[in-house]
């Protein structure tokens, strides 16, 4: 019997793989650049940026990062990078890179009423655990140590409706054990809504953090970062509004914001990542560059300017069809995990829903050449229907 061809199948045959690649740090801050042009790379350490080629780090059991919001995250603690919907045909899963080993493996992942096609999160560096907002819900998945998936599903854990209104498109980051919200409707400028992981609990009132003019960085959508440290947990994270006006670097030790340059690419779909002494942008057309930044030194800070990741161009050119991102939607948020334990927290709340505390513009194919394309799969299903 012949199998009836449907049009989704035939553009599936004709249409361009989406390619969903990810900016993201190992614990020495070695700079990867995951499913850009098919293949996996390493920049290294931030003075090896400016020339010479980027290595291949490919390697086989890595996910084919197809999906509409791959996200990736640098567990510290266990240099291992997590990435979440790295595969489209198994969104729930977590792929694991051990960057030690250089080897992926895929851990299974029950979501219950989680959704993988609608969520932010970040990765708490002390407990290694994500939170995440998934349709006004938070939750959280315990990673525990795991540097390499095992055999028992892990499971995401509904912790309770999140008080912000239905449709909040979440700018989260993750600084000294809180979970940071911004542009949340109602909030002013220059304040960030607040989770408190250890105590499982949002607080009522939110945070200012005001720039040393007084001024407040925008109410606005955009997209988040959180910088390490060598050793404690992170104190700073910066905030790209999708404008990419300015560079709004958040430390929430002295509630207070700096305004440094805003990205060379001013592109919503862009994504971030994070060093210790660096800010990545990865834009929507497969270009990296990066702003370079040095914590406590406000005049070096506001002097820097973004440079190109050169080392990654010459082996993947921007805007080529096997850089760029036709998805772009990808919704990084501040990743990562620290090198030390909390001082000074205390365990969850006891609730039920308390966590454990241990533990641009699109690119590639154009609009006009997608139209195009669909229009040869309507051609072919007429003639594989006269066929049948």
């Amino acid at each position: 019997m012949l199998r009836t061809l449907t049009l989704v199948s035939l553009l599936n045959l004709v249409l361009p793989a989406i390619s969903s690649p990810c900016a993201v740090f190992d614990a020495s801050f070695n700079l990867y650049a995951f499913g850009l042009g098919g293949k996996d790379w390493n920049a290294g350490t931030q003075d090896a940026w400016a020339s010479g080629q980027a290595t291949d780090v490919t390697v086989t059991g890595r996910p084919p990062f197809d999906g509409a919001n791959t996200t990736c995250y640098l567990a510290q603690f266990f240099n291992t990078i997590y990435v979440m919907n790295g595969d489209a045909s198994n969104p729930s899963a977590v792929h694991m890179f051990d960057a030690a080993t250089k080897s992926w493996t895929t851990q299974s992942v029950t979501t219950g009423t989680f959704d993988p096609a609608n969520f932010n999160a970040i990765l708490d560096h002390d407990t290694n655990v994500f939170y995440a907002l998934s349709n006004g819900e938070l939750f959280f998945l315990d990673m525990g140590s795991l540097t390499a998936a095992n055999a028992t599903a892990l499971s995401w854990v509904d912790v309770e409706k999140a008080p912000y209104p239905a449709g909040y498109q979440p700018v989260m980051a993750i600084a000294q054990n809180h979970v940071h919200f911004l542009d949340v409707p109602g909030t002013p400028a220059g304040d960030a809504d607040i989770f408190v992981i250890h105590f499982s609990w949002f607080q009522p009132d939110p945070q200012s953090y005001p720039l040393p003019d007084g001024s407040a960085f925008p109410a606005q959508h955009g997209q988040a970062a959180s910088f390490f440290q060598e050793s404690g947990v992170q104190q700073e994270f910066a905030f790209i509004p999708d404008d990419g006006s300015a560079t709004y670097v958040i430390n929430v030790e002295n509630n207070s914001t700096q305004q440094l340059a805003g990205p060379s690419t001013k592109d919503p779909k862009a994504t971030y990542a994070a060093s210790i002494t660096a800010l990545v942008q990865l834009d929507s057309q497969g270009a990296l560059s990066f702003l370079p930044y040095k914590q406590g030194d406000a005049s070096t800070n506001s002097a820097a300017k973004w440079s190109n990741v050169a080392n990654v161009a010459a082996v993947v050119p921007p805007g080529s069809a096997s850089a760029a991102s036709p998805s772009g939607s990808s919704k990084p948020s501040g990743s990562g995990s620290s090198s030390s334990k909390p001082t000074g927290s205390a365990s969850g709340s006891g609730s039920a829903g308390a966590a454990p505390t241990g533990g641009a513009q699109n690119s590639g194919a154009s609009v006009t050449s997608i139209f195009s394309l669909g229009l040869i799969a309507l051609g072919s299903l007429g003639f594989v229907a006269s066929m049948l």
